[in-house]
């Protein structure tokens, strides 16, 4: 049964389909990464709004270009799960395309649904390509970490704001 939410979140995802994508989430979800620690299913679901709309934005047509994601190894127990997936996309704030690599991990309710996701990655590659040469020479900085998860949280929270 949770195979079938993980392969259902990459999909809906790869479509850019938030809605999809939502019908994967218990209410009481928590998730977390490299940039984000939220709570909540309105919180959980505004960042991945957030990520499609940037994707999808009028004036994005590069970014509509680039977009891709392929998902694997998805695997579930039940209870727990995990999947390896790569999003391809463009960084609106530097308009750099990354290539991200990221496992994550699940936990599940009763009815299948994601109530814990942690994705990992390796922050540093990421910052290199995101934001060139100051990634490169500050992506292992604990300052820089801590620069990108307060600006991920203040974009989250002013586009919470314009989509109320």
């Amino acid at each position: 049964m949770s195979t079938t939410t993980i392969n259902a979140l990459y999909t809906a995802f790869s479509n850019l389909d938030a809605a999809g994508m939502g019908a994967c989430y218990a209410d009481a979800v928590r998730f977390e990464d490299e940039a984000f620690q939220l709570e909540g299913k309105a919180q959980v679901m505004a960042m991945w709004s957030m990520l499609i709309d940037a994707v999808r934005a009028p004036k994005n047509v590069k970014g509509r270009e680039v977009w891709k994601l392929v998902f694997s190894q998805v695997k579930a127990n039940g209870t727990s799960g995990s999947a390896h997936w790569e999003p391809t996309y463009l960084f609106t704030a530097t308009g750099r395309v990354v290539h991200n690599i990221i496992d994550a991990e699940f936990i599940f309710n009763e009815q299948g649904l994601i109530i814990q996701q942690r994705d990992r990655f390796d922050f540093w590659r990421w910052s290199r390509q995101a934001l060139g040469a100051p990634g490169l020479l500050l992506g292992w900085s604990p300052m820089l970490r801590s620069k990108v998860k307060q600006q991920a949280m203040a974009n989250l929270r002013k586009y919470q704001k314009g989509s109320a």
